[in-house]
């Protein structure tokens, strides 16, 4: 794959009359570039430029080996886990995989529970030997009722009452967005389940598993195709304009696209701090959340996820921020009315495609922006269709007009 100023030098050179240059420039080697940059490349034969301002593939995605030998998520643990058999086999072609179920463990009150709450959680929390059945009674002894589901405290504590959301939902909640659950749209904590049964698994879906090589290899292996070409460390802004290109995906902010025309659409960011310990394990899970302790909201250990042995381990911290790259779309009615002043603007555009979490200013698993850009591509693969149809009747047309006139 060319990176830099070679690819610069060959996409500016297929600019000369008689070469075809680029048929799509993507903006972002994310999951939603990267799926839409392969389908168009092996489906269509299309020639593409993929453009990223980081110095790697892969977006947050990227994994890489720190100093110690470990594979380490730089931008934070992302766990693989979808319903979705068409999304799962398309992954496929470009990874093996490791199956591996992901818990999650909040430290509280001196202890370490399952999270989401379930029946150990309350059980080992109060002391109580309690069966599903009764914890069920429970949930709806303690539940307050709520005519309409507005907040994200509405969600918690309609459910399992003001005491479990007090101690394992409101502090959590306000450190990662800096904000109190109750100014927070309901979408945010109906993420997260709530359970009568002793399943500790963070994530049910039918399938869940990591790539078995790292995500940055199944990139790579997504990528390499000799019609695709990628340019890093560079913004697409400085060099669009000297690029041969017809149609232009872009997966970076909707706001920065359009210079912040309506104003900037508000993000949370994330600070890591990444930590090698001289010992083969630090916690009994992928991840321990702190919801009321600490300035961090977590810590993840990654040989967990991984499943590499090695006689060192290596943890993340994550610490939330207002300020830095964009991480999670702050879910308040008004950022929405200002995303849609965006996306009516994007609707405008015949030659550009709006796709991905940036983009389309929403918070998915990867699982979701996978098979939004499936669908995208689809929805691209039409308009190919319609337009080389059009293009052979008029060629059909052309002819035809010529033998009459001979």
């Amino acid at each position: 794959m060319d990176k830099g100023s070679e690819v610069f030098k060959s996409a500016v050179s297929a600019a000369v009359p008689g070469r075809r240059g680029f048929d799509y420039l993507v903006v972002g080697a994310g999951f939603a570039g990267s799926v839409l940059a392969e389908r168009l490349a092996t489906v269509l034969n299309q020639r593409v430029l993929i453009i990223d301002k980081r110095p790697h593939i892969g977006g947050n995605a990227y994994d890489r080996h720190d100093d110690n030998g470990i594979l380490i998520h730089p931008y934070g643990p992302h766990i693989f886990h979808t319903n979705s058999a068409d999304i799962f086999d398309y992954l496929s072609q470009f990874t093996e995989w490791r199956p591996y179920q992901h818990r999650v463990l909040a430290s509280l009150d001196g202890q370490m529970l399952p999270m989401p709450i379930n029946l150990d959680t309350v059980n080992r929390m109060y002391g109580l030997n309690l069966t599903s059945f009764e914890l069920e009674k429970f949930f709806e002894s303690v539940a307050e009722k709520k005519d309409k589901i507005r907040t994200s405290e509405d969600v918690v504590v309609s459910k399992v009452g003001r005491e479990l959301y007090n101690k394992f939902f409101r502090g959590y909640t306000r450190k990662q967005w800096g904000m109190d659950p109750s100014e927070l749209d309901a979408s945010v904590t109906a993420r997260v389940p709530t359970r009568t049964n002793r399943d500790d698994r963070y994530f049910t879906d039918t399938y869940q598993a990591m790539p078995l090589h790292g995500y940055t290899r199944m990139f790579e292996k997504m990528l390499d195709h000799p019609n695709i070409k990628i340019m890093l460390n560079t913004d697409y802004r400085e060099v669009v304009e000297f690029l041969p290109w017809k149609h232009m995906v872009y997966t970076g902010p909707i706001d920065a696209f359009f210079n912040y025309k309506y104003g900037k659409l508000p993000y949370r960011s994330l600070e890591f701090k990444h930590v090698n310990l001289k010992q083969k394990q630090f916690q009994p899970v992928g991840t321990v959340n702190y919801p009321n302790d600490y300035a961090h909201t977590r810590i993840s250990e990654f040989k967990h996820i991984t499943g590499q042995q090695h006689e060192t381990t290596s943890i993340v911290y994550e610490y939330p921020r207002a300020e830095g790259d964009p991480y999670y779309p702050v879910p308040k009615p008004e950022n929405a009315e200002l995303y849609r002043k965006y996306e009516a603007e994007a609707e405008q555009l015949s030659n550009v495609t709006f796709v991905g979490r940036l983009a389309t200013y929403k918070y998915y698993n990867m699982d979701q922006v996978v098979g939004q850009s499936l669908a995208t591509f689809r929805r691209l693969q039409e308009k190919h269709a319609a337009a080389e149809a059009e293009a052979a009747l008029a060629s059909v047309q052309h002819t035809t007009a010529g033998s009459g006139s001979a």
